[in-house]
């Protein structure tokens, strides 16, 4: 399905305020981004399979993941992490302008279209402390607005940790160990079931790969990362 046609199905109760205005650039459109701006910035670009990193053309993997596979078996990305997607995505996430799911959720069901099916779907979970302080699951909403399977009650974030900004690679694996766990009773629901993580933004990818082994060790046959937005580095 071309992206224009897909971004025509965009939920209707988050339509963008005010409609028909593109949320990139304020320019008059047919949904929630104008054409001109689709092309622009939402192109889809060849990506490592396993991280789904920008690449060059022709190439598969990354030269990490070639290295050091992670656990998950694939990861998909609708977006880079920059301009002008990053604003918006920091709008979305700490100023509660949850209409933005209608733009993000139909360029991550685009870029998904050629993937093999899934059993389940999961949002990353937010902390106790992330949900109390923003009042809503940001993570979910584009889950559910993705595959409306999603299952929000699964995996579950125990406790809270600080903020990942600014930290590298080794630092926020080590703030994030043992923070997830699987909920109470539940390891007959991820047994056998190739998993897809439903996640915002990928940066290092130390909370992915937390969550992924968590599910693993509880018996999944897989774990795919299904991404908004994928940082470059």
């Amino acid at each position: 399905m071309p992206l224009r046609a897909a971004l025509g199905t965009w939920l209707p109760a988050w339509r963008p305020v005010p409609p028909q205005v593109c949320a990139v650039c304020g320019d008059w459109a047919r949904g929630p981004a104008c054409s001109n701006c689709l092309a622009r910035f939402a192109a889809p670009r060849p990506r490592c399979r396993r991280c789904a990193l920008p690449l060059m053309a022709g190439q598969a993997l990354c030269g990490r993941c070639l290295l050091a596979p992670p656990p998950f078996a694939r990861a998909v990305a609708a977006l880079d992490y920059g301009f002008p997607w990053d604003r918006l995505v920091l709008r979305w996430k700490q100023s509660g302008e949850l209409a933005l799911t209608g733009l993000f959720a139909p360029l991550m069901r685009h870029a998904l279209a050629d993937e093999a099916p899934v059993d389940a779907v999961l949002p990353m979970p937010a902390s106790p402390g992330r949900l109390r302080e923003r009042g809503y699951d940001h993570a979910l909403l584009l889950a559910r607005a993705v595959d409306a399977r999603a299952d929000g009650t699964l995996l579950r974030r125990w406790r809270d940790t600080p903020h990942q900004t600014g930290l590298d690679r080794a630092a926020r694996q080590a703030n994030l160990r043992g923070a997830f766990m699987l909920a109470p009773g539940r390891r007959a629901a991820v047994q056998g079931r190739h998993l897809a993580l439903v996640d915002d933004v990928m940066t290092t990818g130390a909370s992915v790969t937390e969550a992924s082994q968590v599910l693993l060790q509880a018996g999944a046959a897989s774990v795919s990362l299904w991404l908004l937005a994928r940082t470059p580095e």
